[in-house]
């Protein structure tokens, strides 16, 4: 009786999942199968693990480096590239459906500004805390180079633009048709998990960023605007820890401000 059951139940599931409607499953399974393919194949640890010997020779802080933008851009082709071609190929649909364009520009850029008004402060108090000038930036060797920096800063464009895409592209614009605004919530959720393990603050801070980011996303028509906002604030902590490093200085008033400034204008010569 019991294996009857089971068997009914089999039956009954594939009866049901031939009426689920095409493009969802789609876009949940592929979001599924790329993530897994970003933490095996696409990850720092693969090449690692892999790749590293064929680099072995570089300097040791510049494969570090290699490290980094083997991840930055292998996850822009999982994580943009690919879905990209999954809309055009099986969707058969623009990209631009999907936020691939400026969208409203006005209001975009408006909410760029005043999520940068209200999240820059923030990053500047998180930027004297001991946790986050450990970890930031990410490539250590950068502290001491400005030319390595602006390298793993262009990957790091290229990784933004894929994070963004993936969630608040791919995922949200492609649910958006059967959820509705229940999307937001959706696409914030795998969102908030991948933030696990970096410092407290600002995994919280991922609940309300998603939210916020998939929001403008929808209004705007565009995931472009959350790539600015998100790269803005990425960068903006790694030069404010680099800066603190150089100088020492892990100050909140306006002198340790200027001293910084005064850093980075040496920096730049």
């Amino acid at each position: 009786m019991f294996y009857s059951d089971i068997i009914k139940d089999i039956k009954r599931f594939f009866a049901v999942s031939k009426e689920l409607d095409r493009k969802p499953v789609i876009i949940f399974m592929a979001v599924a199968v790329l993530q897994t393919v970003s933490w095996y194949y696409t990850s720092r640890t693969f090449f690692i693990q892999h790749l590293r010997e064929y680099f072995i020779h570089s300097e040791a802080d510049y494969l570090k480096l290699f490290e980094f933008l083997y991840w930055f851009v292998g996850d822009f082709i999982t994580n943009f590239v690919v879905p990209l071609l999954l809309i055009k190929i099986l969707f058969r649909e623009k990209g631009r459906d999907y936020g691939v364009t400026m969208g409203d520009f006005k209001s975009g850029m408006g909410y760029t500004g005043v999520s940068l008004m209200i999240m820059l402060p923030l990053v500047w108090y998180a930027s004297t805390q001991q946790e986050f000038l450990l970890v930031y930036p990410h490539l250590l060797p950068a502290r001491d180079s400005w030319q390595m920096l602006l390298w793993y800063e262009t990957g790091m464009l290229l990784y933004m633009i894929s994070w963004e895409f993936i969630w608040r592209g791919f995922m949200l614009f492609g649910l958006y048709p059967k959820f509705g605004y229940y999307a937001v919530l959706i696409q914030m959720i795998p969102f908030l998990i991948l933030h696990n393990g970096k410092p407290a603050l600002e995994t919280f801070s991922a609940i309300a960023g998603g939210i916020a980011l998939g929001a403008i996303a929808l209004r705007t028509g565009s995931f472009i605007y959350g790539v600015m906002i998100h790269f803005a604030i990425m960068f903006t902590i790694d030069i404010l820890a680099v800066l603190r490093y150089k100088t020492g200085d892990y100050g909140l008033t306006p002198a340790s401000f200027v001293n910084l400034l005064v850093e980075l204008f040496k920096g730049l010569k």
